[in-house]
């Protein structure tokens, strides 16, 4: 089997094998080079922030100026964002209405489970023809899961998204500043 890059994949016995490959193997061009690139395309794309340095043509960080003193203060403005009243209303928000859901959904996914494993007796009661009470239940959880993720959309659409988009567009403008300007 050939990999994406055009050399043979090891992983059977036989004339497939690694050990095989590697004692015979006249490594590629590219290989060879001192570039340290394979000839692969999902190596050509480089990742941001990365690239060849000048030095022995090895991959690592772009020759670029430090810039551990922007970084430390982009770090104050976050920090100071999570200390502010807004964002802490906004998580105030977030926790009022999730702690509960969480603990009504356990409790009740908990019951269903409990109920379905200690009483199959009820379980097993029919409710109108071959529907039995665990498949109204079983029925219910999803239903439940349903309106709780409705219920979570709804609250955050009308109690947080807006709070948070103006502390969105405030860190922006202060961490722009904090960089001088530059975005």
């Amino acid at each position: 089997m050939q990999s994406s890059n055009g050399r043979a994949r090891g992983g059977g016995s036989g004339s497939d094998s690694s050990v095989e490959n590697h004692a015979g193997h006249d490594p590629a061009p590219a290989e060879t080079a001192t570039e340290g690139r394979y000839e692969d395309p999902w190596y050509d794309a480089l990742a941001s922030g990365w690239g060849e340095s000048a030095a022995a043509g090895t991959l690592g960080p772009a020759a670029a100026e430090p810039r551990q003193e922007q970084a430390g203060e982009v770090a104050d403005v976050y920090l100071e964002v999570q200390r502010s009243a807004a964002f802490q209303e906004v998580r105030s928000r977030y926790r009022r209405f999730v702690v509960p859901a969480v603990a009504v959904f356990f409790s009740w996914y908990v019951g269903y489970v409990v109920t379905a494993t200690t009483a199959p007796g009820f379980m097993a009661r029919p409710v109108a023809g071959a529907v039995n009470v665990a498949m109204l239940a079983g029925l219910g959880q999803f239903v439940s899961t349903f309106l709780f993720t409705w219920g979570y959309t709804r609250h955050a659409r009308l109690r947080r998204d807006r709070a948070a988009l103006e502390l969105r567009w405030d860190t922006q403008e202060l961490t722009r500043g904090a960089r001088g300007g530059a975005s």
